[in-house]
């Protein structure tokens, strides 16, 4: 039973001090069978009440405001977590008769939402892919499993070349990209082949060992698996998720985990750090500052802030 300390620091930096910011926070761990929190500690500027409550997909949501005048907004998450070890799926269940009950939930809730489709000019070649002579010979399991080995054997983990409005088409076409990067390509493709699939946001914490995302957020993919449920595939490191990864949220996409969001009154541009500490038990700390993942964002004197943006987008 692994225990781990993780401390995740976000810093907002504004050009001139704002007001009035109201903000959501998504560092709640999952708590599970599998995921214990013995401890965990927030602390924000101003030390604002902040409001909690489940949201669709269960995860646990903060909310506050910091109404009085500042320049910088610091929110400190101090966590203590404890994780068990998963038990691996067995494919002893007849193949079709897999395929078939996959294709009995395909319209069931919660299952539709990790279905859906996503516009993208490359699904051609994906099908390809996906509805190759070798893909249709396998069960869901293994299917699963060679889909994330092909994003990890395909795609460089290059940092800084995408960000969070990087689009699917941009990082199929540049072939890099980041752990979220890595999560949505696997997702479209679990999709097409009617595995559900849901996106996770989280740590992974494998002391030291060289894996990618170590000691930083990470996102991988949660692929459900007849008669076993939620598989965690990390395509990032091609592995299966064990007791290694700690989980703060699930959804369809990036959009329905991010850690932390916000916004504010006033055009003042900002300017956004994070980073993380993953302490393991009996060994000290490691430091990793993060690159400019999930957002990075000078904004312009006329725009608005990247938020409210992002809200005005989604309006249209």
């Amino acid at each position: 039973m692994p225990k781990f300390h993780i401390t995740h620091i976000t810093r907002y930096h504004y050009q001139e001090p704002i007001n009035d910011s109201a903000n959501q926070i998504m560092l709640y761990p999952i708590e599970d069978d599998f995921q214990q929190i013995a401890d965990h500690r927030l602390k924000i500027t101003g030390n604002p009440l902040v409001e909690t409550y489940k949201d669709y997909y269960n995860n646990t949501v903060g909310a506050f405001t910091n109404p009085g005048v500042h320049s910088a907004l610091i929110i400190d998450s101090e966590l203590t977590v404890i994780t068990q070890t998963h038990a691996m799926p067995k494919d002893f269940i007849p193949q079709k008769e897999q395929w078939d009950l996959l294709q009995q939930i395909h319209y069931q809730l919660p299952y539709i939402n990790f279905l859906m489709p996503q516009q993208f000019k490359h699904l051609p070649e994906v099908l390809q892919i996906t509805d190759s002579e070798q893909a249709k010979e396998q069960t869901p399991l293994q299917l699963a499993k060679a889909l994330s080995s092909y994003v990890f054997e395909n795609f460089e983990y290059k940092a800084g070349v995408t960000t969070v409005e990087t689009t699917l088409d941009e990082v199929w076409d540049l072939k890099s990209g980041v752990c979220q990067d890595f999560a949505h390509l696997l997702l479209v493709m679990l999709r097409l082949t009617n595995i559900p699939a849901r996106y996770v946001s989280g740590y992974i914490c494998p002391n030291k060992n060289g894996m990618r995302g170590e000691g930083a957020t990470h996102a991988w993919v949660e692929a459900f698996i007849p008669n076993y449920g939620w598989l965690g595939l990390d395509p990032t490191n091609n592995i299966v998720v064990d007791d290694k990864h700690v989980r703060l949220a699930v959804g369809r996409n990036f959009s329905d985990c991010s850690p932390v969001k916000g916004t504010y009154k006033g055009k003042a541009q900002h300017h956004l750090e994070v980073s993380v500490k993953v302490g393991y038990e009996g060994g000290e700390q490691n430091e990793v500052q993060l690159p400019p993942v999930p957002v990075f964002t000078p904004l312009k004197t006329e725009a608005p802030n990247s938020f409210r943006l992002y809200m005005e987008q989604q309006q249209q």
